[in-house]
């Protein structure tokens, strides 16, 4: 039974979680492309996973909760929360509203993404 879009979408955070950049590539088209509220426009998958790949070497570990989640035919919605934690005991979330676009055939077309990083002391 092949997985909906609600559970690709989810799939692709355990992925990210598990450091599987290539098992995250291969879950989107050819010409993906990602748009954040960085400023710098929009870029193709492999340089945001490329971007990510570096960022999360500092980090020890990262969780997503999916906090909620919507869709349609062909485009997933979800509220979620980053959770880092790094070597020196430091934690942060990042809130984040994403927004995953599939193809026809199942793969990711096109990821939106507004993020809020909040730095935390708390415990994960």
């Amino acid at each position: 039974m092949e997985q909906d879009i609600s559970e690709k979408a989810i799939s692709f955070l355990r992925r990210l979680e598990a450091y599987d950049f290539a098992g995250c590539r291969a879950m989107c088209s050819g010409g993906a492309t990602v748009w954040q509220n960085d400023g710098q426009g929009e870029r193709a998958i492999d340089a945001t996973l490329r971007q990510f790949e570096a960022f999360a070497a500092d980090v020890d570990t990262l969780r997503y909760d999916v906090i909620r989640q919507f869709r349609n035919a062909d485009e997933v919605l979800q509220q979620q929360v980053l959770h880092l934690s790094r070597a020196d005991g430091s934690v942060s979330k990042v809130h984040a509203a994403v927004c995953f676009r599939f193809e026809s055939g199942g793969l990711i077309d096109r990821i939106e993404e507004c993020i809020y990083a909040v730095p935390t002391t708390e415990a994960l």
